[in-house]
């Protein structure tokens, strides 16, 4: 398995071992131990599924208190996935790296607890698999505005389609700072 540092501390990229012939293909998405030696020692207590259609952009979204780390990967599709450092007092608040997963990629994108998350949907459909380190808390979640200008993510799309709550979310700069993690 290939990692792949950002330049966001925690944030990591995961190309796990694929073995493929004329049959298909076999990956391990999990393994503790490796995944523990290759910088990633989290428990994960909550997995997840999502199917979108093209141009759906959800996010960025995070929980705090009670923030979630998640490895997220793409089953079939292909999605332009973000991660967002916004703990305060980090040498890189504000900042984001964006992956593209695929289904034939196979990689995999470890977003730390602390920071937010978001993905577009670049394919026809997509379905998005996530592991989390935390249970969803609807009271702690909390969404930035994805066109946010300060944190001026360069977004493959222009006209995305959104939910109420994405529409409506605020900009770092509006965001009550005590929903905020703190470094």
């Amino acid at each position: 398995m290939k990692t792949i540092k950002t330049k966001l501390d925690g944030a990591l990229v995961f190309e796990p071992k694929t073995f493929a012939d004329d049959r298909g293909f076999f990956m391990e998405t999990w393994n503790y131990q490796r995944y523990k030696e290759a910088g990633l020692d989290v428990k994960f207590i909550q997995s997840n599924l999502s199917k979108s259609a093209q141009g759906v952009l959800r996010g960025l979204h995070f929980q705090n208190p009670n923030p979630q780390g998640k490895l997220v990967q793409i089953l079939t599709g292909e999605v332009f996935d973000v991660a967002v450092d916004i703990r305060a007092g980090s040498k890189t608040f504000g900042q984001w790296h964006a992956e593209i997963l695929t289904g034939d990629n196979h990689k995999q994108f470890y977003i730390p607890e602390g920071f937010a998350h978001g993905f577009c949907v670049l394919s026809e459909t997509a379905i998005f698999s996530y592991m989390c380190t935390n249970l969803y808390d609807a009271e702690a979640d909390t969404s930035i505005a994805w066109n946010d200008p300060k944190i001026d993510i360069d977004w493959p799309i222009k006209n995305p389609v959104l939910s109420d709550k994405d529409n409506n979310a605020l900009t770092l700069d509006t965001i009550n700072h005590n929903r905020l993690p703190q470094l």
